[in-house]
């Protein structure tokens, strides 16, 4: 008699689990349209608008996408890792484009105050915009660090 009620509420106990998983994901369940590449995008590669397609993708009304919700966001970035076709894209598997470029000239920037002063430099690092670099000065030789500015210069001192 025992065995017989474990095994009457073990199915009830199954047939409520999938009831209410069941119906809690068909009553939320919907699609969401993500941009995903149309190609294998490789790390380094600047991401243009004809590299991606959009797929819809099955979600679940409580949970929140964590991929890239619109092609706008992506194109013009650069791809930090291997993006493979019809998957989705997350925020940290792109970056801004590098202002500055390890090796290159870099225009280094002090301003305090009305006092601006302008130097040649050699980049050590590449950055982005915000991002802070070494720099080397091409006349005294020092290295400096600097933040990138939106302008691609290194600026040190006041802003």
């Amino acid at each position: 008699m025992m065995l017989r009620w474990i095994g009457t509420r073990l199915v009830e106990f199954v047939a409520a689990a999938v009831l209410s998983f069941g119906g809690a994901h068909a009553v939320h369940a919907g699609q969401v349209s993500l941009p995903v590449p149309r190609m294998t995008i490789y790390p380094g590669q600047v991401i243009d608008k004809a590299m991606l397609v959009d797929r819809a993708f099955r979600t679940n009304g409580n949970d929140p996408v964590a991929a890239v919700a619109t092609s706008e966001a992506i194109v013009g970035k650069v791809s930090k890792q291997t993006l493979l076709p019809g998957k989705p894209i997350y925020m940290d598997a792109v970056r801004e484009p590098h202002a500055v470029t390890q090796g290159q000239a870099a225009l280094l920037v002090f301003q305090s105050g009305a006092l601006t002063i302008t130097a040649n430099a050699i980049a050590l690092q590449s950055g982005g915009t915000g991002e802070m670099v070494s720099v080397r000065n091409v006349d005294s030789g020092r290295i400096i660090k600097g933040t990138v500015g939106a302008d691609g210069a290194v600026h040190v001192g006041d802003q």
